[in-house]
Order: C-alpha cells, then structure tokens, then sequence
C-alpha cells in the first residue's frame, strides 16, 4: 500500500508540474478574463443599441392647443412613476386620422403610438411596440380631463407622501434561492471547465506513447490516481487564483446599499462555503474519474472528443436538473436531483442556500463519497482495460468488436 501511495503521489507530481509549468497553463488560467472581456464588449454594445432607441422613440398627442398645458401638467406627474418614451404634442391639422398615419412616417425619432381625437373620445393608434404608450396616452386623457372639471391646476398635488428607504435584515426567499442557483452554477462552470483537462493530458499522451512507458514503469492504478489527483490539484491553483481575484474585486467596489446579511445563505457563509468546496471535489471526482476512464477507451484524439461529448451533454443536463431544483426547494424533483449521484453535488451546493440544517449535508457528502468510491473503482478497471488494450482498435473495441490485444 505505502508503495502504491508513494507511486501514485508521484504521477500526481509528474502531472501537476507538467502541466502548471508551461505557457499555455497561463492562458488556460487567464482564460476567463477573455470571456469576460467578450461578456462586456457584447453587453455595451448592446446596452448603447438599446439606449439608443430609446432615446429616439417618441409618443404623439394630436390635441388642441388650449389642451395642451393640461396634458403636459398631467404627463409631468405621471412621468414621476413611469418612464415612457418622450410625449411630444402636435397641433391638429383637421385631418385627424390620416394626420396621426402620416406622424409613423417622421424621421425625427421612432414613433410608438398616436393619440388624437377629443379627449373625452381619444383614438390611439397602437405602432406594434406601442401596447403601454398606448396605455400611457389614454391615461394622459384622463388626467387632463379630471384637472380641469375639478379645477385643480395641472402639477399641483393634493397628497403628500413621505419615502422612507428599507433595509432587509436578510435577503428575500427569492434572493435566496438566487445565491442557490449561483452556487449550483459556478460548481457546475468549474468542474466541467477543470475535468475535461485531465481527458485532454490523456489524449496528448496516447498519441505520443508515453502512457504505455508509465504502464511499463509503475503499475496502472497509480497512473489513474496520479493522474486524477495531480489535475484536482491544478484545479485547486484554478479555484484559489480566481477565487483570490474575486474577492479582492469585490471589495474594492462599492456596496450600493448591499452587505453581507443581504447575501447570506440560510445555512450561513461559511458553512456555505466550506460545503461548496466539498461539492466541488466530489463533482470532480466523479466526473474527471469517468472522463479518465472512458477516455482510456479511446485510441485517437478524434475518439476522445467523440467520447467526450456525451458525457458534457450529460452533465448540462445534471445542471439543469440542479437548476430546476435550486429554483423549487423542497419538491419531489429537488429531492431527486439531491440524491441523484451526478446531479447531488451541485443541488446540494444550493442547498444550503433556503435550508439552514447542517444534517442533510453531511448524509449528502456520505452519499457521495460512497458513488466517488464506486466511480473511481470502475473507472480505473476500465483505464487498466483501454491502455493495456490501446492499439486494438479503439471505438470498434468499445462497441464490441473484437480486437487485438497489446502489451
């Protein structure tokens, strides 16, 4: 046993350094800001796309000029509560309904609706993006009738409200089960984004020969441990560098009105946390186990994608699975995908977010180890199995052709 500890400790070392030591780890690791470098320059854009349009979109009123200080008075009130687009009042030319046509047609800015017609019997033409400036116009109607049969000058008010801003103690059942689906998705980002590069150092490997050279040197259980293990361990560099990066970020910007009660967990912080982490190692346990046993079975590159590929498919359909259940605490399909050996990592890790108990957790993380345990087992036969089988036709073997055996 000591010999296969001290052997497998020795591929993980063999692993972790030829990985970390080299340039492209650098790029895998600053991957992410790449991405989220692409997020922003998406979402400006399209945020000015939008703020653009906004800014040129208009709603007409057709009415008198003797109705315009009411309308004006009543838009100024009612713009303190709504943000519609901006009410522009035209003079009447006697053509009334073709009048408010031709209005579509002006350059100016993007016309949503056109109101015209005497205010007690108003016509709205609704421009198809119009539904609420259509709404809008109809109540401007109303308000600008109401102020001048009762006599009330337009912009002044009859009540008088006092605002008083409200903190929460702790966040909503919603917000809650918000800080669940973020969890269930930075597990489920992580692990999917860090396992597939121990499949990836598998397929660089068989195709330059230097698996069948460990298999000659150390026996293939601690090639299958060493190489699970030294990855967890980039994995862990990966986690605490932008986990580092994260929490500096955030607390370097402001709080607008947010602590942390706003953002607590039900099961609290660090208890959160720390059963996170624990989430995180069995979900990638579990799944770099079976990318590292079914990757073995593989002969080609082009064979490990292939392989590959199924079992991501799989895992997006665990998150959505995970996702559903973060978004329905307490429901049958919550409680299946808690259970449930490759969907229970990342339900779990949201759930601590609506439950405060401690005790479903550690039955969890017994629950889990148990399936890491059988994974790990399974998935090193089959190692064993695909590199001593590696030049003996690759997925014709797998799917049960027969072939030739080597070494």
């Amino acid at each position: 046993m000591k010999r296969l500890v001290r052997q497998t400790l020795v591929i993980a070392r063999r692993d972790f350094i030829a990985t970390v030591a080299t340039p492209t780890f650098l790029l895998f690791l600053l991957a992410p800001f790449f991405m989220i470098a692409f997020g922003v320059v998406g979402s400006l854009g399209a945020s000015q796309l939008a703020s653009g349009a906004a800014d040129k979109a208009v709603i007409l009123f057709i009415a008198d000029p003797r109705d315009a200080p009411a309308i004006m008075g009543a838009d100024a009130e009612l713009r303190k509560s709504f943000s519609p687009a901006k009410l522009v009042v035209v003079a009447p030319d006697g053509r009334g309904a073709a009048q408010a046509r031709d209005l579509f047609g002006r350059e100016e800015g993007d016309v949503y609706a056109v109101a015209f017609g005497p205010l007690d019997r108003l016509t709205v033409l609704n421009g198809g993006k119009g539904e609420r400036a259509a709404a809008y116009l109809t109540e401007l109607a109303e308000r600008a009738l109401r102020a001048g049969r009762a006599g009330v000058a337009p912009g002044e008010r009859l009540s008088r409200a006092t605002v008083i801003p409200f903190q929460r103690a702790a966040p909503s059942q919603s917000g809650r089960q918000g800080i669940g689906y973020a969890a269930v998705f930075v597990v489920f980002f992580l692990t999917l984004l860090l396992a597939g590069q121990a499949v990836g150092m598998l397929a660089e490997e068989k195709s330059n020969k230097v698996i069948e050279i460990l298999a000659a040197a150390v026996p293939l259980e601690s090639v299958f441990l060493g190489k699970l293990i030294g990855m967890f361990g980039v994995a862990l560099l990966f986690v605490c560098f932008w986990g580092v990066l994260a929490t500096q970020g955030l607390s370097l910007m402001p709080s607008h009105g947010m602590t942390l009660a706003n953002t607590r967990p039900a099961i609290g912080l660090v208890p959160f946390f720390l059963f996170g982490a624990a989430y995180f190692t069995m979900a990638y346990l579990l799944l770099g186990a079976v990318f590292l046993g079914v990757g073995a079975q593989a002969s080609t590159v082009r064979e490990i994608q292939m392989l590959s590929l199924p079992i991501t498919i799989f895992q997006v359909a665990m998150f959505g699975l995970s996702s559903t259940a973060a978004s329905q605490p307490g429901t049958t399909i919550a409680l299946f995908a808690e259970i449930f050996p490759f969907s229970s990592p990342f339900a779990m890790a949201g759930h601590g977010a609506t439950d405060p108990r401690i005790w479903p957790h550690a039955l969890a993380l017994v629950w889990q180890l148990f399936w890491v345990a059988l994974t790990i087992t399974v998935a090193a036969r089959m190692f064993r199995r695909g590199v001593l089988k590696s030049g003996s036709g690759g997925m014709k073997r797998l799917f049960g052709r027969k072939g030739t055996a080597e070494g």
